[in-house]
């Protein structure tokens, strides 16, 4: 591993007065491709304004069943002094009771292995109380340790765990969801702001091979209980290094069957290729170990708009959806290749173009 602490300790220092953004996230993928669930807790401090760092709580569930999209997005702020980040691993909580009459409660826990919660927003709230299992073997896209601990880049990002699976109930807007053995994750980033433009995927959770032509059909085939044991993540990003834009540089991450495989060496990096656009992103890789392509795409109703502000200034949107298309390759080497596609997976643009066309939530 290139990134020697443990990789969700927090980043951030009160008595630095520096930029930072940093954020712990899970998301849980309905099997049947209809709903999911992303919550995140983060962490915003300006040097504009020392001594005035926030914590955030969000949650967005998804939802299109029917083929109607019924998401429901919530956040809550408070002062960072008001939480807890845990130094040395995953440990986040805050709660803070809600002026009125006395009955509901905002509040949030992230810790290993449990996550429990609610958090309300005018006439929207969602609780929930779930339970995660998985290996802790991370994806680390970036290739040396000195990119996670110095200045450049800008934006940090690795996924401490790539593979989980959740079970528990979430209550959106008073609707109880039952959840088993849902797939998903947790990830962590932070620096100094947000990229200008960057693309993310993530995806665990895969159609049957009946369905994509691998197997016998028969009612015993049933999407929810795949069997194609690979997960894969990627993103494509730019940073501005003074007043230069740098080139789009495409990473890669995957763990088929279990081994990993990561493009990021230099000649790896040279030959990626990822096309970012506001709906959609595509990525190809290839190594001596493997090759693979991807292709990520979400109707502009499974998208759900995020305010991302920077320290800095400028305002980021991410166009988030956990409800995208994808469509994967890989082969490694000496092996045929896999071809398999998700209705379930999770797709994050973020741009400074406001003109973006899709509905902000939060």
């Amino acid at each position: 591993m290139n990134e020697p602490r443990d990789p969700n300790a927090v980043r951030f220092d009160p008595a630095a007065g520096a930029d930072h953004v940093e954020s712990y996230f899970l998301k849980a993928n309905d099997p049947a491709g209809d709903r999911a669930l992303w919550i995140k807790a983060t962490i915003f401090a300006s040097a504009r304004e020392p001594g005035r760092a926030l914590a955030e709580g969000w949650a967005i569930a998804f939802d299109r069943r029917g083929g109607q999209s019924k998401h429901v997005a919530v956040k809550h702020v408070l002062p960072f002094a008001d939480a807890l980040f845990g130094r040395e691993g995953l440990d986040v909580a805050w709660s803070l009771s809600v002026a009125g009459d006395g009955a509901s409660e905002e509040r949030m826990r992230i810790r290993p292995g449990e996550t429990h919660g609610r958090i309300a927003r005018r006439e929207h709230a969602i609780r929930w109380d779930l339970r995660f299992e998985g290996e802790a073997s991370p994806f680390v896209p970036f290739p040396h340790a000195s990119m996670y601990r110095g200045k450049f880049p800008k934006s940090k990002t690795l996924t401490p765990y790539p593979d989980l699976v959740f079970s528990g109930e979430v209550e959106v807007d008073g609707e109880r969801w039952d959840l088993s053995n849902w797939r998903g994750m947790q990830g962590h980033n932070w620096g100094r702001g947000h990229a200008d433009l960057y693309a993310w995927c993530h995806v665990n959770t895969w159609e049957s091979d009946a369905e994509l032509g691998f197997g016998a059909k028969g009612a015993d085939r049933r999407p929810e209980a795949p069997s194609v044991d690979l997960t894969v993540e990627a993103l494509s990003g730019r940073v501005r290094v003074g007043p230069v834009l740098t080139p789009l540089v495409t990473l890669v991450c995957a763990r088929f069957r279990g081994v990993t495989y990561t493009w990021n060496g230099p000649l790896e990096i040279a030959r990626a290729h990822g096309d970012v656009g506001l709906r959609r992103y595509s990525f190809s890789a290839e190594s001596r170990a493997a090759r693979i392509e991807g292709s990520f795409e979400a109707e502009t109703d499974d998208m759900v708009g995020l305010y991302y502000p920077n320290p800095d200034g400028p305002m980021t949107y991410c166009l988030n959806s956990k409800l995208a298309r994808a469509h994967v390759r890989f082969e490694a080497s000496g092996r045929p290749p896999v071809v398999v596609k998700s209705r379930a997976a999770a797709l994050e643009i973020g741009t400074r173009d406001a003109d973006h066309g899709v509905r902000m939530h939060v």
